[in-house]
């Protein structure tokens, strides 16, 4: 942590509403970005996908569950992981409390990887989550939204983030996409965002970016300096436990 100036209260202020300016503008230029996610073009889903879920296949139309707009995370769970990745487990930490809110604001909410349903669904349950999860293992999805890339198709590079990058070294990667669905039933990709681009459901760090010590990545400037998954935190030399949701997908 960096050493700080200590001031009277009258130059404290004349500081903080200096900051204040520059808040405001960020907060403009947020609004606009908004804006501008809101007006792309869209693309019309012609190629068919389905889902395992735990009551049987589901395809992509289904997961709107009667609502016009769906959110997809892509949750970095590959088939042969045995839990699921620590930063989209933090990420995933978010999204219940939020989604009882646009649920009821025509958006709904599901988490789609790889991995089989079984063990999707006993890590949800481990973790206490609420939202709907499905395994795509049995179509093309994750690979056709550049999550998703298996031994054997990566080793030249792979296409994330909308560009070209070199061997990940891994399967999976994040992301988040959004979908449309008319009252016809066409289905349209709207929006995709990855890597850092996921930060913005990350309200944790809007906490911790108040504070003296901010996100506490300064040995490394990645997740792990500090972060773990919920259930793996000590408390008094004792994991916290973690009581499981029902859901149905």
């Amino acid at each position: 942590m960096i050493k700080h100036e200590i001031v009277s209260e009258e130059q404290w202020m004349v500081a903080r509403r200096a900051l204040l300016v520059e808040e405001k503008a960020f907060t403009r230029e947020r609004d606009r970005l908004a804006k501008k996610r809101r007006e792309l073009p869209w693309v019309e889903v012609k190629k068919s996908y389905v889902f395992r879920g735990l009551t049987g296949v589901v395809a992509l139309k289904d997961l709107f569950d009667g609502r016009s707009q769906l959110v997809v995370y892509h949750f970095m769970f590959g088939p042969d992981w045995q839990e699921g990745c620590p930063g989209c487990s933090l990420l995933a930490d978010h999204v219940d409390g939020a989604r009882q809110h646009f649920e009821h604001n025509d958006v709904s909410f599901v988490a789609v990887s790889r991995g089989p349903i079984e063990k999707l669904d006993a890590y949800r349950r481990r973790m206490g989550w609420g939202f709907r999860w499905v395994s795509s293992a049995d179509s093309d999805f994750n690979v056709d939204f550049h999550v998703s890339f298996p031994t054997g198709t990566r080793e030249q590079g792979v296409l994330y983030n909308f560009d070209k990058q070199p061997d990940p070294q891994v399967d999976e990667l994040p992301g988040v996409s959004v979908f449309y669905r008319d009252d016809a039933g066409t289905m349209y990709h709207t929006y995709s965002t990855y890597a850092r681009g996921g930060e913005m459901f990350l309200t944790v760090y809007n906490w911790l970016d108040i504070v003296p010590k901010g996100r506490n990545e300064a040995n490394s400037g990645t997740l792990g300096d500090w972060m773990k998954r919920h259930d793996r935190y000590e408390n008094d030399g004792r994991s916290q436990a973690v009581s499981p949701k029902s859901v149905t997908a």
